[in-house]
């Protein structure tokens, strides 16, 4: 493998192309400061650091594939309900937002966003849930740590370096982005760890806090508006719901009668002002206690600066739970997740059993039938599947259509 470029220090090289805000804030992640790459490069002469990750994920495999990978619903099951991909481009857009607002980094945070969900199996959570319980024997599978080793490792885009090689900053928001790491580690995080320490016992800079969060604000607000589409509850049931139900039925009030799409919209449009105006507050306050000169300063605050407000997570909660009740367990929805659980696993016991059948750069890295080595490979090419190429591939090695 051919050496990369020498770096020159940080900020330097950007010369007078590259202005620091005048208006960051002092606790802000700071593009001049960064710990650097794994593997040294010239910075670019247009973009900073952070841009560069940004552009770096948009234009990676594993960022493509989430279009066709689903949260809650199966891929094929309408184009008005939500892809890994859309949703984390939505998430971008209210991480940039909230980090504006603070003046923080806003490429860093929409960074963070964008590669959130890099690391996830085919058929949402329920694709997880059955390639962690298969794997159990070497180690499980974590979709967190999948994503470092798709960045790290499993990309291959460029000639002097596998992955994608990130900035410290983003790889530590990729890895931290919900809080410090304690007890057991993943396999790929600890092993990545050891070779580059990411502090996984710190808290993670304000604006991996925020791109977190950002995502609750997401999946929260457009999980109601995904199951009002798929008439997984109904409006009166929407009604009675905590924290959304109040905002629904006062659009009622003041709108009337309002075609579907509409009310969703506005529906969406007053979940996220009220979650993000909470979180804004909050953050505030937390920062005004604790006055961070640095962005080290919050690595070591001992507690999370940024966060929605005591009220806000009590009726945040509440609505998981109805979401849950009305959405995550409806019978619909159980139904095509044991179908997609059972795909993924016999799609697993088949390929360690009989790697040959994998496409020969899979099956060259493998060391056998039923070797750990074999399996490890085996979960990797999982992980990566779309949902309707797990549908296509398990159909091809058992000659069996199925239907989801």
């Amino acid at each position: 493998m051919a050496s990369a470029t020498v770096l020159e220090p940080p900020g330097r090289l950007l010369g007078k192309l590259y202005t620091p805000p005048a208006t960051r804030a002092p606790f802000a992640t700071k593009q001049e400061d960064s710990r650097g790459r794994l593997y040294p490069e010239n910075e670019s002469l247009t973009r900073t650091a952070y841009q560069r990750d940004r552009d770096r994920i948009l234009h990676s495999t594993a960022f493509r594939r989430l279009k066709h990978k689903t949260q809650v619903f199966v891929e094929h099951e309408g184009d008005y309900y939500r892809t890994r991909m859309t949703h984390s481009l939505e998430v971008a857009q209210i991480a940039r937002s909230v980090a504006r607002v603070l003046a923080l980094d806003e490429d860093l945070a929409e960074t963070v966003a964008l590669a959130h969900d890099l690391g996830h199996t085919p058929f949402g959570h329920a694709g997880e849930d059955a390639l962690s319980e298969e794997t159990t024997a070497i180690g499980g599978f974590d979709h967190n740590a999948h994503a470092l080793r798709l960045v790290a490792k499993l990309e291959h885009r460029y000639a002097a370096f596998d992955g994608l090689n990130l900035t410290w900053e983003t790889l530590e928001g990729l890895v931290k982005h919900n809080g410090p790491l304690t007890g057991k580690i993943a396999d790929p995080i600890a092993n990545f760890n050891a070779r580059w320490s990411l502090d996984l016992t710190s808290w993670p800079g304000l604006e991996a806090q925020i791109a977190a969060l950002a995502d609750d604000v997401a999946y929260l607000t457009h999980d109601i508006d995904d199951g009002l589409r798929a008439r997984l509850f109904t409006m009166e049931q929407l009604f009675e719901a905590p924290f959304a139900g109040i905002r629904a039925k006062a659009i009622q009030d003041r709108y009337g009668k309002l075609e579907q799409g509409r009310f969703i919209g506005e529906l969406v449009s007053a979940l996220i002002g009220a979650l993000v105006y909470d979180l804004l507050d909050e953050t505030k306050r937390r920062l005004e206690e604790v006055r961070p000169g640095s962005v080290a300063e919050i690595r070591t605050a001992g507690r999370p600066l940024a966060g929605f407000s005591p009220a806000m997570e009590e009726e945040t909660a509440s609505l998981k739970r109805f979401l849950f009740t009305h959405m995550y367990r409806h019978e619909q929805v159980l139904a095509k997740r044991a179908e997609a659980v059972r795909i993924l696993r016999e799609l697993f016991a088949g390929f360690v059993s009989n790697p040959g059948v994998l496409p020969p750069d899979w099956a060259g890295a493998c060391a056998g039938p039923g070797a750990p080595a074999t399996a490890g490979v085996v979960r990797d090419y999982i992980a990566g599947m779309t949902d309707a190429y797990a549908i296509q591939e398990y159909s091809r090695i058992f000659h069996r259509q199925v239907r989801l």
